[in-house]
C-alpha cells in the first residue's frame, strides 16, 4: 500500500469518526435519549442528522468528505 493511499484512507476514517462525534454531541443536546441511540446505534445517528439537517448538516458534510477520502483512497 503507498503512502498516498494510506493517507487517503486514514484521513478519511479520521472524518468519519469526528462527524460521528460531533453528531453524538448534537443529538445529546436535542435530547437524552437521541445521545443514547446514537452512541449504541452509529448509523441512526445519521439518519437523525438528516432529519435535523439545520442543526446537524455539518456533521453529515464532514461525514460525506470522509466518504469522499475513502473512495480516493480504494479506487
Amino acid at each position: 500500500m503507498d503512502p498516498v493511499t494510506t493517507i487517503l484512507l486514514s484521513s478519511g476514517g479520521i472524518l468519519l469518526v469526528a462527524s460521528w462525534i460531533q453528531l453524538i454531541i448534537t443529538a445529546s443536546g436535542e435530547d437524552f435519549t437521541w445521545g443514547l441511540c446514537s452512541l449504541f446505534l452509529p448509523p441512526l445517528a445519521y439518519f437523525y442528522a438528516l432529519w435535523e439537517w439545520d442543526k446537524a448538516g455539518d456533521a453529515i458534510k464532514m461525514a460525506i468528505g470522509g466518504l469522499a477520502l475513502i473512495g480516493l483512497g480504494l479506487s
